[in-house]
């Protein structure tokens, strides 16, 4: 007689494997350490070149830093992303996920929680030296770092949804950036109207609870849709 195997059980295989994935996801991309300095590089060489094209006026770099860095940032997500199951779907692993027995929705996140770890926190750990760079002001720094930490997952979630639609073809990554460029738009004019409301000294606290509200919502929902995503390009 089968007899129902208890949910703490349950529960602890699912996280054991939650975390075997994201340590394998790391492990793997701390070996191809030129695919993880990649983005970090082209965040800086955007940055930098601004001051240089557009000359050193204070004022003037204080006002564009926020969009320059938040584009800079989206830009470099973008570019990392079509790598976050590509070579799961090359190798055949994402099959294995499907019949692994444990549910696809936590394995995905499993690997946009690796893909941010990877690809996001570099970027919001290196903005306090870009923003000092485009001189944007001091009271306006940790906005602008607050507003990285809550927008770059974001980025990563909804950006899974685009990579799970377009690993199974050959030229995805252009693909990929026409079906995520029109929903980072949102969160690009929220981050940046919130550092530019801390620089005037205007409420910003609007701003950051939507940035919140979308990371919630993205959390919730985004896995869910980048695993039927993922199912339809195996199928």
């Amino acid at each position: 007689m089968l007899t129902e195997q208890p949910s703490e059980n349950i529960g602890g295989s699912m996280a054991a494997a939650f975390l075997a994935l994201l340590r394998r996801d790391l492990l793997l991309a701390f070996r191809r350490r030129t695919e993880l300095l990649f983005p970090v590089a082209f965040l800086l060489v955007v940055v930098s070149l601004f001051p240089l094209g557009i000359g050193p006026n204070p004022a003037l770099l204080a006002r564009i830093a926020p969009g320059v860095i938040w584009i800079a940032a989206l830009l470099a997500t973008v570019i990392a992303l079509d790598g976050l199951f590509r070579s799961d779907f090359d190798d055949g692993t994402l099959e294995q996920f499907i019949l692994s027995g444990h549910p696809l929705t936590l394995l995905v996140l499993a690997k946009i929680v690796a893909h941010w770890l990877v690809a996001g926190l570099p970027l919001v750990l290196l903005s306090p030296l870009l923003a000092i760079w485009m001189n944007l002001p001091m009271e306006s720094l940790g906005v602008m770092v607050l507003t990285l930490m809550l927008g770059t997952p974001i980025l990563s979630l909804i950006g899974s949804i685009g990579v799970g639609l377009t690993v199974g073809l050959k030229r995805g990554g252009q693909l990929l950036s026409l079906l995520v460029f029109p929903l980072y738009v949102p969160i690009l004019i929220v981050a940046t109207a919130a550092v530019m409301a801390a620089s005037d000294g205007l409420p910003y606290g609007a701003f950051l609870g939507l940035l919140t509200a979308g990371l919630v919502i993205s959390v919730t929902l985004a896995p869910f849709a980048a695993a039927a995503a993922l199912k339809i390009s195996l199928s």
